[in-house]
């Protein structure tokens, strides 16, 4: 199954993940104090390949996709301080979520296609 999916698995994982972070930035926009975060995707994902048992699947390498993630998150600098010292800026955020939607969306359209190619390989239809 990992060279079904190949990359692509561990890629979706590894967006979901970045989502997770940018989805909390817009949620503690108003949070006193809050340190907006980010995670490094391709960093990430080359993180993830590297590690042994990984095989570039999400399924077989959770703990990698989990270190993986560790290794590429970062705080991200405000680029317009705040007196209550949160680095959330909205239309910054609201921005790095649309693209990164689109981004799991294509990885999601990729994987269903590859399942559908093999859904007609063993149907025949």
């Amino acid at each position: 199954m990992s060279d079904f999916l190949g990359l692509h698995g561990t890629a979706l994982a590894l967006r979901e993940q970045r989502l997770q972070l940018l989805s909390a930035n817009i949620a503690n926009a108003d949070t006193p104090g809050y340190q907006a975060q980010d995670l490094d995707f391709n960093s990430a994902l080359g993180v993830a390949l590297q590690a042994p048992g990984a095989g570039g699947n999400a399924l077989e390498g959770g703990a990698a996709l989990g270190q993986a993630g560790a290794a590429a998150h970062f705080y991200r600098p405000s680029s317009q301080p705040s007196l209550d010292g949160n680095t959330v800026d909205g239309d910054r955020e609201n921005a790095a979520f649309a693209q990164a939607t689109l981004e799991y969306r294509a990885s999601l359209s990729f994987i269903e296609s590859r399942v559908r190619s093999m859904l007609t390989a063993i149907t025949g239809q």
